[in-house]
């Protein structure tokens, strides 16, 4: 709010300046009162439709594929080269960021998507931009629509690492844990509620570890009153005031229906896509003589794992072995894997269903132990090298990634486990949450292209793959 923004000619260029809060008036009349005349106060509405779509919280949730027990960390950069995506104020923070949230981050714990300013989309080229975020886009990252998917996000959001621009300070006025990773107020009113957030938001420190930082912010946090006070000084009334505006500017009555704005739409399912080389480290519970339930701890990274306050491979008792899925970008990564995956639906004439998936990813990496085809959000097909073919689904009370359901079992098969013909089920412990998955013999799932091309990996077979 400066004449070089509002006037032309000593004059207004506008017939209406609309501001959301009195706060904002104030400074308005000092800085440029020749302004004021063309000023309204109307609310905000891109915070009313955020309020409003707060009850959808979980749906948004379960659009980015988060789990149960799972924290949404959004990253969000506004457009100034001072941004968290520009270089942080001189500190070039993200790009070394990214990579130690993927590996410090359980996959399975944290789920990672980035908001950023359209004019950044826009300025560098979409091409451009998922060319710089590509390994963290293996990792997991999902890079939300920056016009239409941003809101549902934040509000999706447990936690929001930011800068300066109003993304962070409508996540701190919806109550959402902000943590500043570019925090200068060379560009900012240092009167305006903005500069005193910034000036008072926790910092990141980009150089420490990450998952305490994480875990010490949701631990203690306790919203700030200024963005919640100042965002908007008329909640949920924007849409009356801007159409009562409207019409005065065109001199037309204002029609006698409510004036409401469009609720925030549910954005497509967009899980995450994890292409990167999965670390699997695993500890398998001792099962007790003839009991039908075991446990299985699992904690998967992208990248090398570290305990985060101690610098040291986190969970050091148990086993590990690596999962990569088939689209991994370098090929070399599947013949050194214990556990292939993929996702598809069951009867993908591309792929030719589970059964032959299965079978042919056994033969063709010979170091491989388990295939594993992901059916849908709580199933998965495998067939393990030397045990046949198993169905595992999700039992009541269980929302994890199949992935990791059957980066468990191979743990379990591995460690001298076997599956009774009427299956047993494993406790998967992760995220902070047990899940139980029943693991059954799979008969008759896919069907082969031909008899010959069957032979021993038939459906129902639960004979070893031969080599």
């Amino acid at each position: 709010m400066s004449p070089e923004w509002l006037l032309a000619d000593g004059e207004p260029f506008v017939d209406g300046l609309v501001l959301s809060h009195p706060e904002q008036l104030e400074r308005l009349r000092r800085v440029c009162p020749e302004a004021e005349k063309t000023s309204v106060l109307a609310g905000d509405p891109c915070f009313d439709r955020m309020l409003a779509g707060r009850r959808h919280r979980e749906r948004f949730r379960r659009a980015l594929g988060v789990r149960r027990g799972q924290r949404l960390v959004v990253l969000n950069s506004t457009w100034n080269p001072e941004g968290f995506f520009g270089n942080g104020g001189g500190q070039d923070v993200l790009p070394g960021l990214l990579p130690r949230l993927a590996s410090e981050l359980p996959a399975d714990d944290y789920r990672l998507a980035a908001v950023l300013h359209p004019n950044i989309w826009y300025g560098h080229g979409p091409g451009q931009i998922r060319v710089w975020l590509d390994r963290a886009r293996r990792g997991g990252l999902t890079l939300i629509d920056p016009v239409h998917a941003w809101r549902q996000a934040l509000l999706a959001a447990d936690v929001v690492l930011g800068d300066f621009g109003a993304v962070s300070y409508y996540a701190a006025a919806l109550g959402i844990p902000v943590l500043l990773a570019a925090a200068t107020r060379d560009r900012l009113d240092p009167e305006a509620p903005l500069a005193t957030f910034v000036r008072e938001a926790p910092r990141l420190d980009p150089y420490g570890p990450l998952r305490g930082q994480l875990e010490d912010l949701l631990a203690g946090h306790r919203p700030p009153a200024g963005p919640a006070e100042f965002t908007s000084s008329a909640p949920g009334a924007s849409a009356g005031l801007l159409r009562r505006l409207f019409y005065t500017l065109m001199d037309l009555p204002e029609p006698a229906a409510p004036a409401l704005l469009e609720p925030l739409p549910l954005p497509p399912y967009e899980p995450p896509r994890r292409t990167a080389p999965l670390d699997v480290r695993t500890h398998v519970g001792t099962r007790a003589r003839g009991a039908d339930v075991t446990d299985v701890r699992i904690e998967r990274s992208t990248g090398h794992p570290y305990d985060t306050a101690h610098g040291m491979p986190y969970d050091t008792a148990g086993e590990t072995h690596r999962a990569v899925h088939e689209d991994t970008r370098d090929p070399g990564d599947l013949t050194s894997a214990d556990v292939i995956y993929r996702d598809g639906r069951p009867d993908d004439p591309r792929l030719g269903g589970p059964a032959e998936w299965t079978a042919e990813v056994l033969r063709r990496y010979p170091h491989c132990s388990l295939a594993g085809y992901v059916t849908g959000p709580h199933s998965c097909t495998v067939r393990a090298r030397e045990y046949g073919m198993f169905q595992l689904s999700a039992a009541p009370g269980a929302d994890a990634d199949p992935a990791a359901y059957a980066s468990a079992l191979h743990a379990w098969l591995a460690g001298g486990g076997a599956v009774p013909p009427g299956g047993v089920t494993l406790r998967v412990h992760t995220a902070g949450r047990v899940h139980p998955v029943t693991v059954t013999p799979a008969t008759g799932t896919g069907r082969p292209r031909s008899a010959a091309a069957a032979g021993p990996d038939s459906p129902g077979a639960q004979s070893p793959v031969p080599d």
